[in-house]
């Protein structure tokens, strides 16, 4: 894990679900997750989901899951990084570089579902979140 990530100042406040969900526009149709700690190494809650925003693809992180709890997000890219925080600057410091670390060890899988988990079926969700490699295991 690169425990020294850089993380960075944000001018930027990451919205919550409630107003990004409401800023997709009419129902959006998208599948989403909390996983756990159990599921993903990382002590909260990772939220992912299929397309959504006008943002790139990338996931949250909470402390705690709900529509309106502070978070911050991670980019789904070669490099990940944060691109949003509403979160307190210790927690972003303490559990962004982990995070960052876990989209690196799933970053095929979740680009794969961000792209196109919107029309797999139960069965393929089932199997993709299975599929997802914790840190630490």
């Amino acid at each position: 894990m690169n425990a020294q990530a850089y993380i960075p100042e944000f001018s930027y406040s990451e919205p919550t679900l409630r107003e990004e969900l409401a800023q997709s526009g009419s129902d959006p149709v998208l599948e989403m997750a909390n996983l756990s700690a159990d599921q993903t190494g990382v002590e909260g809650v990772i939220f992912i989901s299929t397309s959504m925003g006008s943002h790139g693809p990338r996931v949250k992180y909470f402390v705690r899951p709900g529509k309106d709890q502070p978070s911050f997000s991670v980019s789904i890219e070669e490099e990940p990084e944060v691109k949003a925080n509403s979160l307190p600057p210790r927690v972003l410091r303490q559990l962004a570089p982990q995070v960052i670390e876990w989209v690196r060890l799933n970053r095929q899988a979740l680009l794969d579902f961000w792209n196109e988990g919107d029309g797999w079926m139960d069965a393929q969700v089932q199997a993709f979140k299975t599929g997802l490699k914790p840190l630490g295991r």
